[in-house]
């Protein structure tokens, strides 16, 4: 018989799963702030309007994912975190586009590269993970590809003038 004090074991399991589940998607939620905050600086930032767009269009999917992974935290029973990580160890890149910006549209264009492969590599060392539930796996992936559409639509853009 177990007491209500003392769960199964099974119980435990799945809570130590689940709340690994929630630190996965927490720390890709806060990447997703930085990618979203370091989109809009650089539309506001950059002269060339194809980009600009680009760049718009790309901090909105990047809110729109977070809002995908904060119901997925939810129904894992985590709590959202709020705002963005200057010490994420993935985008380092998003803040070294404010640096850029002193250098004009094709330092920032470069930066948005980099930002953009390191983030598929994120989301490609996620989809790595054994514990992810078959619903995370399935959301991780669809971002997945968009980053890497919207990487590729970005590079089609190289050699761009103002």
């Amino acid at each position: 018989m177990f007491s209500v004090l003392n769960p199964p074991i099974t119980l435990k399991i799945i809570k130590m799963e689940n709340d690994k589940v929630v630190s996965i998607l927490n720390d890709l939620l806060t990447k997703n702030y930085d990618a979203e905050k370091g989109y809009k600086e650089a539309a506001e930032k950059i002269e060339h309007t194809s980009l600009r767009g680009y760049f718009e269009n790309q901090a909105k999917n990047r809110y729109d994912f977070g809002h995908e992974i904060k119901g997925l935290i939810s129904k894992y029973g985590g709590e959202p975190d709020k705002g963005t990580s200057i010490v994420g160890d993935l985008h380092r890149t998003w803040i070294s586009i404010r640096d850029a910006f002193a250098s004009g549209d094709q330092s920032i264009y470069d930066e948005c590269i980099r930002g953009e492969e390191a983030f598929s590599e994120e989301y490609g060392e996620v989809l790595a993970d054994e514990v992810l539930p078959q619903d995370v796996r399935d959301t991780v992936v669809k971002q997945k590809l968009s980053v890497d559409k919207a990487l590729a639509s970005l590079r089609v853009m190289e050699g761009f003038t103002s």
